[in-house]
């Protein structure tokens, strides 16, 4: 996983259950209720890199509307980060490995 500080910080609602899933094959946990683009951000610096300029994004409109904020799952699988909550298990890709 990145070595850089995480983009969001929880400063809130730190009492939620705990839910595990992996961020690049790396061990990680977020919050019930969570969504994916929380989980990713509170964990990473960036949710994944552009496909084409490989600049890292961290979503864009955050309502589910302009796509900029799709992560992939390990089974290839593309995510709308804004939009889609965290569960237990999931394996996601910030480099899109999976696309």
């Amino acid at each position: 996983m990145s070595s850089h500080r995480p983009l969001l910080v929880r400063l809130a609602e730190t009492d939620r259950a705990r839910v595990a899933f992996t961020l690049d094959g790396e061990p990680a946990t977020a919050l019930e209720g969570d969504t994916v683009l929380t989980a990713v951000l509170t964990q990473h610096d960036r949710l994944r890199r552009n496909e084409f300029s490989h600049a890292p994004r961290a979503g864009f409109c955050l309502m589910g509307a302009c796509q900029d904020c799709w992560i992939a799952t390990a089974d290839g699988e593309r995510l709308r980060a804004c939009a889609t909550f965290i569960a237990p298990g999931m394996a996601l890709l910030s480099d899109g490995e999976g696309t």
